[in-house]
């Protein structure tokens, strides 16, 4: 197993700086992979707040609820990259599980994650988007719109509907767009902002994946609703100080 700091060079970093997206290959083995995948079905069938639609089955969180999952979400070489790819300190915002079923002709409408987080002042954030198994084209891979990165101020959009993003973008309807099928073990990272969707699953087995988000360590909260910090009772302006959201070691 090659460690993080093999796992990229000052080129990928460059480049995720530019296109907002880089694909890392072979960062974890195929039988650890096949381990999270087991555990990521187990949780999703019995965690209350499993949230399905016609697109897919999310839940947030899983670190908290599972031990296996909270070793892959913590996983050091994971905070490792991302912080040299986001290049100011870290800290977690939240993980997802997102299941989408076999034969599930829905996509996930091209999107920004960023419009949807309670975050003011967040100078980087970025997600792993981590197949736990393989995830060709037609089983519901990412597509990516390089560049897309730098639209920093669009509002909030839907990724359930065809065309919200480029509504609020018209010029993203003509870029550029890259197509990554991982296999297990690999993984993308991508920036808050950068456009992106899944295709739908056209196979016959579940496409199992988890994302991990991570926020500049110094942003706080605006006093947008979420269901992450709507328990958490924080006022506007407030850091996200808390143990939902821990540090990456420098």
């Amino acid at each position: 197993m090659t460690t993080a700091e093999q796992q990229l060079t000052d080129a990928d970093v460059e480049a995720y700086r530019r296109d907002g997206v880089v694909a890392v290959r072979d960062l974890f083995d195929r039988d650890e992979v096949a381990r999270w995948r087991a555990a990521a079905l187990e949780a999703s069938a019995r965690l209350a707040d499993n949230q399905g639609d016609a697109v897919f089955t999310q839940n947030v969180n899983v670190w908290r609820a599972d031990e296996r999952l909270r070793a892959l979400t913590l996983d050091p070489r994971l905070g490792a990259l991302a912080q040299r790819l986001a290049g100011v300190p870290l800290r977690l915002w939240h993980d997802q599980l997102l299941i989408k079923q076999p034969r599930n002709a829905r996509a996930t409408e091209f999107h920004q994650d960023q419009p949807y987080w309670p975050h003011r002042g967040a100078r980087q954030t970025l997600t792993a988007w981590i197949p736990l198994g393989d995830v060709p084209v037609e089983r519901g891979c990412m597509t990516f719109i390089p560049g897309s990165q730098r639209l920093r101020e669009l509002e909030r959009h839907r990724l359930d509907e065809a065309g919200s993003l480029f509504a609020l973008a018209p010029e993203l309807q003509w870029r550029e767009r890259v197509t990554i099928p991982l296999r297990a073990g690999d993984l993308t990272f991508h920036d808050g902002r950068t456009g992106h969707m899944a295709t739908p699953n056209l196979t016959d087995e579940a496409r199992v994946a988890l994302a991990v988000i991570w926020v500049d360590a110094e942003t706080v909260y605006d006093g947008s609703p979420h269901p992450v910090t709507d328990p958490l009772d924080l006022r506007p302006g407030a850091p996200l100080e808390h143990e939902l959201f821990p540090r990456v070691a420098a």
